[in-house]
């Protein structure tokens, strides 16, 4: 039996993640924003599904401006502060632009942190969301997660791969450093794919078993591809590195059948050569 194994330290993302820490950040400018409207909003409520307001969700600064735009050029609206129950309008008085013709806007300067629910008092069905943040506070948000990936993504996946003969076959051993991991084995033999599984290591090792034996003239190939490090079902929380993180060469060794076998013909050798009392003359 022979053991091999290979180490991937894959820091990539962790790199990655420390020169885009070093780079002054490139974030949308929050210190003014215009909210438009879609086309003949006021003719029905073909637009709800999409948002009547254009963005129906718009971000900015403490102390940014606002700008109201009535893009519509078939009818007038209004961008109110407030919530609609059905068609009964409840306003909270953070802004009221009154109506706004085609073609004209109104401002708004925010002066606190929060979300500012909008309607139309005009046609209730069209509503809309103020996000008022902290000036740079997306951007400091950017940079702590940032941080955070570069801890995550930087994780040492250590694979050893263990084979040996066995049934007329190779059984192949797995051991990982972490569990959880989520791989692909592939073993190729003579530029053939002979298996190929998915599978999930719910603890340190797994056991496959391949119904082929490699010799010197024709080795078997094995690759470990990880997917990540995490439960299944849960993709969007696997961490850890993906890719190839480990190779090996499977070539002919006696497995624990053969050994098996040669100690029983050791055994039958010893006790016909006891029974025998054959004695070597010199």
């Amino acid at each position: 039996m022979k053991t091999k194994a290979l180490s991937s330290f894959f820091v990539l993302f962790a790199i990655a993640a420390g020169m885009v820490a070093m780079t002054p950040a490139a974030f949308a400018d929050h210190a003014e924003v215009t909210i438009g409207i879609v086309e003949k909003s006021g003719f029905g409520q073909d637009c709800v599904a999409d948002g009547c307001y254009t963005p129906t969700t718009a971000t900015v600064d403490v102390g940014g401006k606002v700008i109201f735009s009535n893009t519509d050029t078939t009818g007038i609206h209004t961008f109110t502060a407030g919530t609609v129950d059905g068609f009964t309008p409840s306003p909270t008085g953070e802004f009221d632009t009154s109506i706004v013709k085609s073609g004209e806007t109104a401002e708004w300067v925010p002066d606190t942190v929060g979300e500012v629910p909008y309607y139309c008092s005009l046609h209730t069905w069209m509503i809309g969301t103020i996000v008022v943040q902290e000036a740079e506070a997306e951007e400091a948000n950017a940079a702590a997660q940032a941080e955070a990936d570069a801890v995550i993504d930087d994780v040492e996946l250590m694979v050893t791969i263990t084979d040996s003969e066995v049934l007329g076959g190779t059984q192949v051993e797995l051991e990982f450093s972490e569990i959880h991991v989520n791989y692909e084995i592939t073993a190729m033999q003579n530029g053939e794919t002979i298996y190929t599984e998915t599978a999930h290591a719910m603890e340190n090792t797994a056991t496959h078993q391949i119904d082929a034996v490699g010799s010197d003239e024709s080795p078997i190939d094995i690759d470990i591809v990880s997917f990540g490090i995490g439960v299944p079902g849960n993709e969007a929380d696997w961490t850890g590195p993906t890719g190839i993180v480990a190779t090996s060469q499977v070539v002919p060794e006696f497995g624990t059948i053969a050994m098996m076998i040669l100690a029983v013909a050791i055994i039958s050798i010893v006790a016909v050569t006891a029974k025998s009392r054959v004695v070597p003359r010199f």
